[in-house]
């Protein structure tokens, strides 16, 4: 990346974005770059994340720099303006696959030591963990969060709504979750008066200390938070649901966030697991343990160890034998008998369960036929939500996107907020004993008891993002002259304190005329969902975790997807970061490519995030053709939903590339149109011309691009050669665009 200068920083990152990237940022560039809007791009990827780590076992030509450590210094300098993609955030058989891939590749990384017993191997550990999870988001988002439906995508959904199931009244489907014994349930809180120095420390139950995380700063007025989950009674939730599923003939379905909630979510999971094939690791724990097996990879990391094992065909009965006498277990992918306990990274709890609510609060059983299921969210800290949406369906029914409003988002995100900032602070406790948090002057701040198998975790909100977060919130209230919400459960001890700094606050702005409201988790989900049944719009105020859950479920029922919302980032230092939607699907997306030549990815979100983008740009450089661009890129988007120009799910429809095809020439139609620059109305009246005379010619050559397997050489790491060849297949398409670009 250039110093500093007129430049947008384009992130370049993994599976169907990254894709997309390779078709439309050649459009990006060609269009802007004549104009001094230049758009440099930032390898953020996995694969990028994981060289940069290993610099000393690559050799010189193989090693990279590290990219997110620069983006998290852009993101504080005040000109910085970033357009980020959705990445991967990875979890353990992610990244074991991602380490596989670059090794065949010739990159000597180690691999990743699952339990490692030198120091040697801890330390390679210790780089491996700083990037899984939620890497990425906690280093570059300096600011919080706006997001919303544009009003183009919302109309496009009333006008063509997208399929919605009917729900039953008598519907069993519904949400089962821990009451005690929970990260909700034993959580503690406090605000700070002074800065201190803290470490956490485990005291066994002989009176031994082991320093969990040594010195870490806290600032004044920030909010800390501890709680725990309890193995004990994890286990027995899972054993009552497992059981409960059976007896009411439900599916069991387990939804969690073990992508981002690296450290915690992976190891509720494989109790899960276990719980569930108790009969099959009773049985067979010491061969499947000497075979390397760990079900917190998922249900799959077991089947794919026992292929060769002598013992494999008995395994597999008892297998067979615990799913005949257990519930039926929700499905990923039926077809490829891929079910929801197969991998943690496959079922996503923000996109998973809002789009069981739109399927009428069902999910696939393995013979491919919806069912009746259990939805299984083991912490209570926002279950409740999908509950309360669940029982308005049953009440009311299911939504209707031709008249429903729209929920938007003010999200409190900066400086790792909350649980996604959790990871270097969470640990799996060794004994029975007790955790603390203990400042240098040895004042204890936090304090649980624990037993072994706990899982504990520390969480921090400090008070710059807090003030910003609620400044946002004013101004987004003002400007949508709509009522915006807090959802904030006083009786929850973060959210006390948290509660107890948006009263203050609010004082330090005009709220006259304003709809500010603070209401529980429950009580905000029924108004919400009251007022968009009536085809009125709401702002929800939330924390980090809510914000991911809330920015998928209402745009999942409002516009059938969470990747055509506009994410806007205002950095704290002025900046601004501008994100492109969810990327929950891409991992389908990249696997149809593979197989039939065919992406389904929808840009949208791409469109809509580069020209806010543009338009920031020109009002930090002062560049009027830049504001040309964004307000005519704008408009093209609008033409492209009117046109219905999103890819199709079929091989042999338009697929990414031919949504980018036809966004260009709908881009250099509103240019050619608009009057503020002849010059530039000119030159694109020209290769609008162009675009329209061809259309047929590149459409056809983008249809031949389509029906056989792609070898991109890699998934991770595919070759860039080879990736721009597939996706920019129209030689004359490519051609127009060499003439944009002068």
């Amino acid at each position: 990346m250039s110093d500093k200068a007129a430049r947008i920083v384009y992130t370049k990152t993994d599976e169907a974005p990254l894709l997309a990237t390779h078709s439309f940022l050649p459009i990006l560039q060609a269009f802007a770059r004549p104009y001094g809007v230049n758009l440099e791009t930032s390898d953020i990827s996995l694969a990028a994340r994981i060289l940069a780590k290993f610099p000393d076992f690559l050799k010189a030509d193989q090693q990279v720099k590290d990219d997110l450590i620069e983006m998290g210094e852009l993101a504080k300098d005040p000109t910085a303006n970033i357009i980020k993609l959705p990445n991967i955030s990875a979890s353990v058989p992610q990244l074991k696959g991602a380490i596989s891939e670059l090794q065949t590749k010739g990159f000597a990384i180690p691999d990743y030591p699952e339990n490692p017993t030198n120091e040697k191997d801890k330390e390679i550990r210790q780089r491996y963990d700083k990037i899984k999870g939620s890497a990425v988001n906690p280093v570059i988002r300096e600011g919080n969060s706006d997001r919303r439906a544009p009003k183009a995508v919302k109309n496009y959904a009333k006008q063509n709504p997208h399929s919605m199931g009917k729900w039953d009244p008598n519907s069993p489907t519904h949400v089962a979750t821990m009451k005690a014994g929970d990260f909700r349930s034993t959580e503690k809180s406090v605000t700070l008066k002074n800065a201190v120095k803290a470490k956490i420390e485990h005291i066994d139950s002989s009176g031994k200390v082991t320093v969990l995380k040594d010195q870490f700063s806290l600032l004044a007025e920030e909010i800390i938070d501890a709680s725990l989950m309890s193995k004990k009674k994890l286990i027995a939730f899972f054993e009552e649901q497992i059981s409960d599923a059976r007896v009411k003939n439900l599916l069991f379905s387990l939804h969690m966030k073990a992508t981002m909630m690296k450290v915690s979510d992976p190891i509720i999971f494989g109790y899960a697991v276990e719980v569930y094939f108790k009969e099959v690791l009773a049985k067979f724990g010491e061969v499947l343990k000497k075979a390397g097996v760990n079900v917190r990879n998922g249900f799959g990391d077991l089947l794919a160890k026992i292929q060769n094992l002598p013992e494999k065909n008995a395994i597999n009965a008892e297998i067979e034998r615990a799913i005949q006498n257990g519930p039926a277990i929700a499905m990923v992918n039926s077809e490829k008998g891929i079910s929801n306990l197969h991998v943690p990274s496959d079922v996503i709890i923000d996109a998973s369960v809002p789009a069981m609510i739109r399927t009428s609060g069902k999910m696939y059983n393995a013979k491919g036929e919806l069912a009746d299921t259990a939805v299984v969210i083991p912490d209570s800290s926002y279950a409740l939500i999908y509950q309360a949406v669940m029982d308005d369906c049953r009440k009311n029914g299911a939504y209707d996107p031709t008249v429903m409003g729209t929920v938007s988002n003010v999200g409190l995100m900066a400086q790792q907020a909350e649980e996604y900032g959790s990871h270097d602070k969470t640990f799996e406790i060794a004994s029975d004993g007790v955790v603390r948090v203990v400042t240098d002057s040895g004042e204890t701040l936090l304090e649980h008891p624990v037993e072994q198998g706990d899982i504990w975790r520390m969480c921090q909100v400090k008070d710059a993002p807090v003030r910003d977060w609620v400044k946002l919130t004013v101004g987004r209230a003002r400007a949508a002259n709509i009522p915006a919400v807090f959802w904030l459960d006083a009786d929850r001890p973060h959210d006390g304190e948290l509660i107890k700094k948006i009263n203050t606050y609010l004082k330090d702005h005009d709220t006259k005329g304003l709809d500010i409201r603070i209401l529980s988790m429950t009580e905000a989900t029924k108004f919400s969902v009251d007022r968009i049944r009536k085809g009125q719009d709401t702002i929800s105020v939330t924390g980090n975790v809510m914000r991911d859950y809330l920015t998928d479920l209402f745009p999942i029922l409002e516009v059938g997807t969470s990747a055509k919302m506009l994410s806007i980032v205002p950095l704290m230092n002025g900046g601004g970061l501008f994100e492109t939607g969810a990327g929950g699907s891409a991992p389908k997306h990249v696997e149809q490519f593979l197989e039939e030549g065919h992406l389904r990815w929808d840009s949208l979100g791409e469109f809509l995030a580069t020209a806010v983008s543009f338009e920031f740009f020109a009002e930090q450089n002062n560049n009027a053709q830049a504001r040309i661009l964004a307000e005519t890129l704008d408009q093209a988007t609008e033409i492209y939903l009117q046109n219905d120009r999103s890819p199709q799910r079929d091989v042999g429809e338009p697929d990414n590339r031919h949504s980018h095809f036809y966004i260009a020439m709908y881009w250099a139609k509103c240019l050619s149109n608009q009057v503020k620059d002849g010059a530039i109305a000119k030159k694109f009246m020209e290769i609008y011309r162009l675009f329209a005379q061809n259309e047929a010619v590149i459409v056809g050559e983008l249809n031949k691009a389509q029906g056989a397997n792609v070898d991109l050489g890699g998934y991770y790491k595919p070759d860039t050669e080879k990736t721009f060849a597939a996706m920019r297949p129209s030689a004359t398409f490519n051609k127009i665009l060499e003439k944009a670009a002068v």
